[in-house]
């Protein structure tokens, strides 16, 4: 069996790099120290590992970026999850990942994170971007660099991004229309909110949700005009009260995004519990909460965790091995989750 340099370290009485630094003449050794691991080695019958040096001479240092907006958010925080548990992976490839977060969206503070990070010497970004003219002319320039980005959870559409990881939005909304149609048979209407409408993700579930609902016969649902409650649980509760009291046959409401905390008190309050259907998005910890008192009839996930899991490896990959993404749009799956099957989201046990 081969010699280890770690066995001749336990013979010798000395650190495995005290081995490695005497035997390949790097760093500073006692010389007597070095003398000594010489002699272990010449009496054992060392051989170095040269393929292993090989791939250490080999391994490039890389930095990497990462910028989450909306980190109040319980769904973004288990972006945010699977973006620090990337970073500890890849530290033993020698990658450094550093990351900046927002509140809510803000292309100032998003711009002025990538110069930060770009002045920071990183060769790649994972962004989780708003669809501003501003950021996509960003995207470009730091095509032209050399700096390729990956867009996660919501995506700028036109630009030279890499790739995008997160939920087909639209056909999620799509998939919301089509379950909620078959739990309310009698039709009725139906409140949509919407967060923030610069979101891409947000937009194009709003989007998905109307076009399937307006563009389908048989129970006649009606939608009121939706309403954008900014992400903001507050204002989704004062919308859906006053929604409730103005329509006392509302029978659906529907979350493109995040307020349904607030949705789902103000329905409570007003005596409407399971006479009024609540749909949002993501399997959160607080959603799973709702879930299983009724409040919510449904999510739809997008598997949160590994759209920020993901874009690092994607962007390692892409750096060390020039290897591009296996397509533009990488989309996680539309998972339906109801009280029934509302395990824990993964990266968050």
């Amino acid at each position: 069996m081969a010699v280890t340099a770690q066995q001749i370290a336990e013979l010798a009485g000395v650190s495995r790099g005290t081995v490695d630094r005497a035997l390949h003449n790097r760093g500073r050794v006692n010389p007597e120290v070095a003398a000594k691991i010489h002699k272990i080695a010449a009496e054992l019958g060392y051989k170095p590992n040269l393929i292993g040096q090989a791939l250490v001479k080999s391994r490039r240092e890389f930095k990497l970026g990462a910028i989450l907006q909306s980190v109040e958010t319980p769904t973004i925080q288990i972006v945010r999850a699977g973006v620090q548990r990337a970073a500890e992976e890849l530290a033993a490839s020698g990658v450094e990942l550093i990351m900046r977060e927002n509140r809510g969206l803000d292309t100032e503070m998003v711009l002025e994170h990538i110069e930060e990070l770009v002045s920071q010497g990183v060769q790649g970004l994972a962004i989780a971007p708003n669809n501003s003219p501003e950021i996509r002319q960003c995207i470009d320039e730091l095509y032209e660099q050399g700096i390729p980005v990956i867009t996660l959870n919501s995506d700028a559409p036109g630009s030279r991004r890499l790739a995008f990881i997160g939920m087909d939005n639209y056909r999620a909304g799509q998939t919301a229309a089509g379950l909620l149609r078959l739990m309310l048979p009698e039709g009725g209407k139906v409140l949509p909110l919407a967060g923030h409408l610069n979101n891409t993700a947000h937009n194009n579930r709003l989007n998905g949700f109307m076009d399937t609902i307006n563009g389908e016969t048989g129970n006649e649902i009606e939608l009121l005009a939706f309403q954008p409650c900014f992400d903001r649980d507050d204002y989704a509760h004062e919308i859906t009260q006053h929604a409730l009291r103005a329509n006392p046959d509302l029978t659906g409401i529907y979350v493109a995004s995040n307020g349904q905390v607030g949705a789902c008190a103000a329905v409570e309050e007003e005596g409407r519990k399971g006479k009024v259907k609540v749909v949002a998005f993501d399997l959160n910890p607080m959603n799973m909460e709702l879930l299983q008192s009724d409040s919510l009839s449904f999510v739809l996930d997008q598997k949160a965790f590994e759209q920020g899991y993901r874009p690092p490896f994607l962007l390692f990959d892409y750096l060390q091995n020039k290897k591009t993404p296996e397509k533009e749009l990488l989309y996680t799956d539309i998972a339906i989750k109801t009280k029934f099957n509302s395990d824990k989201p993964v990266g968050m046990e």
